[in-house]
């Protein structure tokens, strides 16, 4: 959420940055609400010292009363303000819920640096790694080679389920796992990750902390209860929450956290879209990285969870390219973010395989997590930063398609191999 102390100091800069983002902002409609606020706010006040003084005037009045009549008569007056003072409340409360409604609506400022632009067409190719491999036969996709092996069953998993779910097996299934288990070695031994397991379902709390309430409701699974849990659309939301409401030490800082947990997303406005095979599906595993650091390195703190991510692509030699999403194709939540997209033969382009987003005190702010700062020994709003590495799933998906032999047989790349058992070639 962004600070309205800002918009206040600021309305047409910040209206002139959100617009980058294709956001509106309506300075008119907020500005109009807090006056309300404030006229509703003295009225309450005035309203509240009226009822302060009557109530002591009251007490005297009753204990001079000449007759028993004039008592209710007092009484009456004093609930008289009484009510008007709950009525003031409650009318204070509505617009300050109308504020916070407009507020929780409105995007993260992008950094100066992020490039213009409307969607993926717009963003900015930072750097490639790798040369994709020339094939001297018909390349086929994940879908075809996990048939050919019957170890990849989409319809297996639509009979259990539904549709865009699958189910694996054999080879397939293990080297699903050893890319896991590779993944959460790497960032611990490699990168300085802490690991740490999560609860995979999550309060309305912890999603409106993150960001993907209330905007993004549509896209969530829910259940049908009281409680209202939901199914965790990815790590970063519970394992983000694990610092709300408090004030971390600058000497715990950075913070870094790595978390493997399966994924839930019913993506509402994305049917038609990727449905065939494993690229988008409603249930997919990650392996996500977070950090909690000081504001003054967040930037720094982007750009090495990025290399983090590239470089378990890089072991698994896996060509890929990274760019640097424009306005219009930032995430709610982010200031800025880097997608790691890596080369799938059977389509002969780029797609994405990691996000990596700075949020700056986005995040922070609605979710209360702070540092005491050791210059002012005060708290302050902390950075959070977030990345896939990786999304198992299309990291599966790469390797079957970039290894793929020609009588459909996979090889296991070698950093693998000694997580599957010492295991060369997935075998059709």
């Amino acid at each position: 959420m962004l600070d309205i102390k800002l918009i206040r100091s600021e309305p047409e800069k910040i209206a002139a940055k959100l617009v980058i983002r294709g956001f509106v902002l309506d300075v008119k409609y907020i500005n109009g609400l807090e006056r309300e606020y404030r006229q509703l706010q003295d009225a309450s006040q005035s309203l509240q010292s009226e009822r302060n003084a009557y109530a002591k005037m009251m007490g005297k009045a009753i204990s001079e009363a000449k007759t028993q009549e004039e008592i209710p008569l007092l009484k009456e007056r004093g609930e008289e303000l009484k009510q008007a003072c709950i009525h003031a409340e409650e009318e204070l409360n509505k617009i300050q819920d109308q504020l916070e409604d407009y507020m929780s609506g409105i995007p993260n400022l992008p950094d100066d640096h992020v490039p213009p632009g409307t969607n993926e067409d717009d963003n900015l190719e930072i750097r490639r790694w790798g040369k994709p491999r020339d094939f001297t036969f018909e390349v086929k996709d994940h879908v075809d080679l996990g048939e050919l092996s019957g170890m990849l069953d989409f319809q297996a998993g639509a009979k259990i389920t539904g549709s865009r779910f699958s189910v694996m097996r054999g080879g397939i299934a293990r080297m699903h796992r050893a890319l896991s288990q590779f993944m959460l070695d790497t960032h611990q031994i490699e990168h300085g990750y802490e690991e740490v397991n999560v609860p995979y379902l999550v309060n309305r709390e912890s999603l409106y902390g993150t960001g993907q309430l209330p905007k993004f409701e549509e896209d969530l699974f829910k259940l049908q209860d009281e409680r209202e849990f939901y199914l965790i659309p990815t790590a970063e939301v519970p394992v983000t929450n694990i610092y709300r409401n408090e004030i971390i030490d600058a000497s715990q800082l950075p913070i870094k956290l790595t978390c493997h947990t399966p994924c839930f997303r019913s993506e509402a406005g994305s049917y038609g879209k990727d449905t065939r095979g494993m690229i988008r599906q409603h249930q997919f595993e990650k392996v996500e990285l977070v950090q909690f650091v000081e504001p003054t390195k967040s930037a720094q703190a982007l750009d090495l969870i990025t290399d983090h991510a590239e470089a378990l692509l890089q072991k698994l030699g896996l060509p890929y390219r990274t760019v640097m999403l424009c306005g219009g194709d930032i995430g709610f939540s982010a200031s800025c973010t880097h997608d790691i997209e890596v080369w799938l033969p059977s389509q002969k382009r780029y797609r994405e395989i990691s996000s990596c987003s700075n949020f700056r005190a986005f995040q922070a702010r609605r979710l209360k997590i702070r540092w005491r700062n050791p210059e002012t020994g005060k708290p302050e709003l902390l950075h959070t930063l977030n990345g896939s590495g990786l999304a198992v799933g299309r990291t599966l998906v790469a390797v079957m398609e970039n290894y793929q032999l020609e009588d459909g047989s996979i090889e296991i790349p070698k950093i693998l191999q000694r997580y599957m058992g010492g295991q060369t070639v997935i075998s059709s």
